[in-house]
């Protein structure tokens, strides 16, 4: 069958659809796994801490084997490690185990992920630039963001109601299973388009030759530089209120065990998910540069952030208490925020990066958010245990704040970025 466009963006949306179903079946009970195994709130976001941590660590090694081995063979080893750990977490939970146990599950999960990020979307973009296809980046990534929406909600509700007649075990084993699936579709469907792996020089020489030429493209454009700085804060926040936003919401409701509402709320970010992809494009029609539609979106999370906390610190007219509603709806609304920004903000970076060393600029770009995260999500989570999730809120609505004057930067150097023709990847190479 002939390699099309449409052919193309039907194959990701697809892959997209599937891996978002296999990841979200646990999304609205996973933080509660933790916390069955008697483990306190610094205890649990140490040990999520150690999953961001092996973002950071395995990043660049897995993003170099998707620009030197291929993009499929990439993410054919994400979902096939992505499956190994997932049962190393559920075996951590029937076994009781210890913070240091679950650290180190969360590193080997972390690497699973890192076989993933960069190698879908280079994989996409190579492929469009092949087949010539000029339609706007942001327009598949947005049909991503709905895509997304829709795994999210069937997964994310799913995987609930499936605990709550269950225990938080089995989404954990009907994920495994997903991914099973996933694998097989993946060495199906997916082959590289418009990319040619690189294996000429050995694998330690040809990584060291991407990672190096990645630095350049990436960390040595200030356009890109600065993007990424802004993106460690505020997607380190972004991990707390993801992690803790469940035990939060049970708190409020007064039942440990109401899992039902998780997967309400889940589904509801899953709806606002799908609909922030629907309004993309006319969320980026109110702005000039892609780089004002993301310090736009880190302002509004930023203020919709401090409202959770305040709603449960009882402060700016809310209750005392807080409610669930409240609660779900801001949530929801960062959801739907999110996924307006964030095709802006992918079109921005893979418009400034090569095509040989885009997948591992683009898990550079993840390595750096993660680094962030490391550091933020164990110093909310004491902030939690000391004074409260509320407190933690308005505490990580503040730090999103620290993001935009580097966030500002980045956009004092787009313009320039987008006009500075891309240097050829043959112009580079690491000294021997």
């Amino acid at each position: 069958m002939a390699v099309t466009s449409r052919r193309v963006r039907r194959t990701y949306l697809a892959l997209v659809l599937l891996h978002t179903l296999a990841v979200t079946c646990i999304w609205a009970i996973n933080s509660l796994l933790l916390f069955e195994a008697g483990l306190s709130n610094t205890e649990a976001l140490l040990a999520n801490a150690c999953f961001t941590l092996g973002y950071a660590v395995f990043e660049i090694p897995t993003g170099s084997v998707a620009d030197t081995w291929g993009r499929r063979v990439s993410y054919l080893l994400g979902s096939g490690t992505l499956t190994v750990t997932t049962l190393l977490y559920w075996l951590a939970w029937r076994l009781h185990a210890d913070v240091w146990a679950w650290a180190a599950v969360s590193l080997a999960l972390a690497a699973g992920f890192t076989f993933f990020s960069g190698a879908t979307e280079a994989w996409l973009v190579d492929a469009l630039h092949h087949l010539r296809d000029d339609a706007p980046l942001e327009r598949v990534f947005a049909r991503g963001q709905v895509v997304a929406g829709v795994g999210s909600l069937a997964g994310s509700l799913g995987g609930a109601y499936v605990a709550q007649a269950t225990d938080v075990g089995v989404p954990f084993l009907i994920r495994a299973g997903l991914l099973l699936a996933l694998t097989a579709v993946a060495w199906r469907v997916m082959h590289d388009v418009g990319f040619t792996p690189r294996r000429t020089g050995g694998p330690v020489r040809e990584v060291r030759r991407v990672l190096a030429a990645s630095v350049r493209h990436g960390w040595g454009r200030p356009a890109v530089r600065w993007m990424m700085l802004g993106a460690a804060v505020a997607a380190g926040v972004g991990y707390y209120v993801a992690f803790t936003m469940k035990p939060y919401l049970l708190q409020l409701a007064g039942d440990r065990r109401a899992y039902g509402l998780l997967g309400v709320a889940a589904a509801l970010n899953a709806a606002a998910q799908t609909a922030g992809g629907a309004l993309a494009m006319t969320f980026r029609s109110l702005f000039r540069r892609r780089m004002s539609v993301v310090i736009a979106g880190v302002v509004l999370n930023g203020t919709l952030l401090a409202g959770l906390g305040m709603a449960g610190l009882g402060l700016a007219g809310f209750r005392p208490a807080g409610s669930v509603p409240v609660a779900m709806a801001l949530l929801a609304a960062s959801s739907l925020v999110s996924a307006a920004v964030l095709p802006s903000r992918q079109a921005y970076l893979n418009s400034l990066v090569p095509s040989g060393q885009r997948a591992t600029v683009l898990s550079f770009d993840s390595l750096v958010s993660s680094a962030g995260a490391v550091v933020t999500q164990p110093g909310l989570g004491r902030a939690a245990d000391l004074c409260g999730y509320p407190a933690s809120y308005v505490a990580g609505g503040a730090l999103q704040v620290l993001a935009l004057p580097v966030l500002l930067l980045a956009r004092r150097h787009e313009r320039v970025a987008a006009a500075a023709p891309a240097e050829p990847v043959t112009a580079w190479a690491p000294r021997s």
